[in-house]
């Protein structure tokens, strides 16, 4: 195949070329090619051999060197400056070559007249035209290779975004949660140091679950783990008449999901509490989806976050729409004396 690419190949454009010239021309003056003398269609086909070899020599070269000196980036303006330098360079060259070949022809058979301009039009349009068919055939995978480049490069930027996103999302969480729990031990101490000292256990184990196993999915059993030492941490502050119902259903084992994402809404359920002291916490597997519900009741002359306001249930939604794209739905707010936030992931 490349014998024939870089040997044949040549001759059989540039024959090409000729004939497409001759049947145009002849179709047009009425002429037949092989009725003349044989020696002009030899030299004809002989220059025309001559541009192939010399065109697609040329044509390579350029390829070459733009491949060297351009970049691996896909742009329509190195296609456009490509294509021109090439067809700039087929012009001058059929020029060089057929101009001087058909007046020496015309001085051989004893025609004075002038190169017709019909004849100009079809020795540079005819041989441009293929120039640029075999560009965009030659050049067709380089182009193909440097588009999905592009789009790689696109990709992993986009990446690289959102990966640097969530990890702001999750720095800017941690002093949230590390306030709030700072919070209640600082209030104990002065009643329960005993207590405070569990509380700080409690604290350092669920900074080591965040520290260690964020970056990747994790078993929803050991997510509601996690989940169930805060809600033993946020117990101790909270006041006594306080009526808690945890319920996670028994199938909710294996399933892998993105750790962190249930905290908030337990968070913000602690934090809001009021009214008759009810906080309620469900999770189960319905249809094929993990649904998270959080209730709690609130002061009546209190304000909840509405919807999905508020830095911690703002945070939580973002970091759902990067995690979950079109694989979550997330419905928060305030009705009378209670608060319902619930969380529906596809698992």
């Amino acid at each position: 195949m490349n014998f024939f690419r870089k040997y044949i190949f040549p001759a059989v454009y540039g024959l090409l070329v000729y004939f497409t010239i001759r049947l145009l021309h002849d179709t047009d003056v009425g002429q037949h090619f092989w009725k003349r003398d044989f020696y002009v269609n030899g030299i004809e086909m002989a220059c025309s051999i001559l541009v192939g070899y010399l065109a697609i020599y040329l044509f390579e070269w350029l390829f070459r060197y733009y491949d060297k000196h351009g970049t691996a980036q896909l742009s329509y303006r190195d296609v456009a400056r490509e294509l021109a330098i090439l067809v700039g360079v087929n012009l001058v060259l059929v020029n060089v070559v057929f101009v001087p070949m058909d007046m020496a022809l015309h001085v051989s058979q004893g025609i004075d007249e002038l190169m017709p301009w019909a004849d100009v039009a079809d020795i540079n349009m005819i041989p441009t035209l293929y120039a640029i068919v075999y560009y965009g055939i030659a050049r067709s995978s380089t182009w193909l290779k440097a588009y999905v480049n592009n789009k790689m490069q696109l990709e992993k930027l986009t990446n690289d975004q959102l990966e640097t996103e969530l990890k702001f999302l999750k720095a800017q969480y941690h002093p949230h949660f590390l306030f709030n729990a700072l919070n209640t031990i600082y209030f104990q101490m002065d009643e329960d140091v005993p207590g405070a000292k569990k509380s700080t256990e409690l604290l350092s184990n669920l900074l080591r679950y965040q520290l260690y196993d964020q970056q990747q999915q994790v078993p929803i059993k050991q997510e509601l783990e996690y989940l169930e030492n805060y809600i033993r941490l946020q117990q101790i502050r909270v006041s006594s008449k306080m009526k808690l119902s945890v319920n996670f259903n028994g199938c909710l084992a294996d399933q892998q999901i993105y750790p962190l994402l249930l905290l908030p809404l337990v968070e913000n359920a602690f934090k809001y509490i009021g009214g008759d002291y009810k906080i309620v916490i469900e999770g189960c597997i319905t249809d094929g989806k993990f649904v998270f519900k959080v209730y709690n009741d609130v002061p009546a002359n209190m304000k909840a976050p509405d919807n999905c306001s508020g830095i911690g249930l703002e945070n939580l939604s973002r970091r759902l729409q990067l995690l979950y794209p079109d694989k979550h739905q997330l419905t928060a707010g305030r009705e009378g004396d209670h608060y319902t936030a619930i969380l529906q992931l596809e698992i």
